[in-house]
C-alpha cells in the first residue's frame, strides 16, 4: 500500500525554523515528482512547494520564496522542507503528496500523507 508519513511538525516561535520530513513506501519513489500542500484552520488547501523526480527543478509560493527550501533524499526515499523564517500565518497542517510524473507541472496530485501540525506561536 502506498503511504507517505510526514513528521518534524510542533510549537516554534516566530522567526524560528523548523525541518519537516515525509517518509514514502510501497511505490517506485523516484519516478514521481513531490509536492507540499498546506491547510490553515478555517482556509482552504494551498499550494506551498513542488520538486521534480531529481530534485533539479524546484517551486515555490510566493509568500514561501526565499524562506522554504523543499529537497529530496531518493535513496532513503524521503522529501524534506525546510522552514525558516516563520511566521504566524504558516500555521497549518503540512500535507506530503506524489505528484503524476516525474515533472512537477502540471500539478496533479495522486498521493497524500496524514499531514503535520506545524504551529507558530510566541
Amino acid at each position: 500500500e502506498v503511504q507517505l508519513v510526514e513528521s518534524g511538525g510542533g510549537l516554534v516561535q516566530p522567526g524560528g525554523s523548523l525541518r519537516l520530513s515525509c517518509e514514502a513506501s510501497g511505490f517506485p519513489f523516484e519516478d514521481y515528482a513531490l509536492s507540499w500542500v498546506r491547510q490553515a484552520p478555517g482556509k482552504e488547501l494551498e499550494w506551498v512547494s513542488g520538486i521534480s523526480w531529481n530534485g533539479a527543478i524546484t517551486y515555490y509560493a510566493e509568500s514561501m520564496k526565499d524562506r522554504f527550501s523543499v529537497s529530496r533524499d531518493n535513496a532513503k526515499n524521503t522529501l524534506f522542507l525546510q522552514m525558516n523564517s516563520l511566521r504566524s500565518e504558516d500555521t497549518a497542517v503540512y500535507y506530503c503528496t506524489g505528484l503524476k510524473g516525474r515533472t512537477v507541472r502540471p500539478v496533479r496530485i495522486i498521493y497524500w500523507g496524514q499531514g503535520t501540525q506545524v504551529t507558530v506561536s510566541s
